[in-house]
């Protein structure tokens, strides 16, 4: 059966002015979408009440409607993914596309084909880059230790550098792009959907390196896909 409708989730709120144009521009005439987010609807008081972080734990940030970052603690956020999951599913949703790339556990799709980008990214770019640097781009310090987790398969441990898609500056993007060419990166690799087409020229303006976005990888697999 032919995929005419799908879902995308962000841990943000819905729609993602920097991420649906890269998605919508992927999608076929033929296939509709319906964008969730985990905090739509939610006032700052809700989210800060209901996704605390628990000193010590991993954390997550996403993008306010109205442009501003939010961070969150992650066991939170993985269980109302999960319903939101399941909202997507019976509304008609046939492939749901979860647009975050941190590692969740035990997700399901509920009747949908559930695409999540932690299962997709390491490995695929594992592959492509083989054993040279990679230098990879993460939002905030504190999920450095989680992100060499993640990336333990690869070939050589990727060198990890800092700068939010939500609020840095050019300056700060730049130098953080320095900084992974400087420790011998030979790829950049952008670890969050925020990341987007600014941050990748300015990138590759201050270090002669490729830049990978990982929402731009993920709308060209669902353009084959589809």
């Amino acid at each position: 059966m032919a995929i005419t409708k799908i879902g995308t989730l962000t841990i943000g709120q819905a729609p993602r002015s920097d991420i649906t144009p890269i998605l919508d521009k992927a999608l076929p005439g033929h296939v509709s979408c319906l964008h969730a987010g985990v905090l739509d609807g939610l006032d700052d008081a809700t989210i800060a009440s209901r996704f605390t972080v628990i000193p010590g734990e991993a954390v997550l940030t996403s993008r306010l409607l109205d442009g501003r970052a939010v961070v969150m603690g992650k066991a939170a956020v993985g269980l109302a993914v999960q319903q939101k999951i399941s909202e997507l599913a019976a509304a008609g949703c046939q492939l749901v596309v979860l647009l975050c790339t941190g590692e969740f556990h035990g997700l399901h799709g509920d009747g949908a084909w559930l695409i999540e980008p932690d299962r997709i990214m390491p490995p695929t770019l594992n592959a492509l880059v083989g054993d040279r640097q990679a230098g990879i781009l993460v939002p905030l310090a504190s999920q450095i230790a989680s992100e060499q987790q993640k990336w333990h398969n690869a070939t050589r441990p990727p060198v990890f550098a800092v700068a939010s898609p939500y609020t840095a500056t050019e300056e700060e993007v730049a130098a953080a792009a320095r900084s992974l060419a400087d420790r011998g990166a030979e790829i950049i690799l952008t670890d969050c959907m925020g990341y987007t087409g600014w941050h990748q020229a300015i990138c590759k303006r201050r270090v002669d390196l490729p830049v990978i976005l990982s929402n731009q990888l993920l709308a060209d697999l669902l353009r084959n896909l589809l």
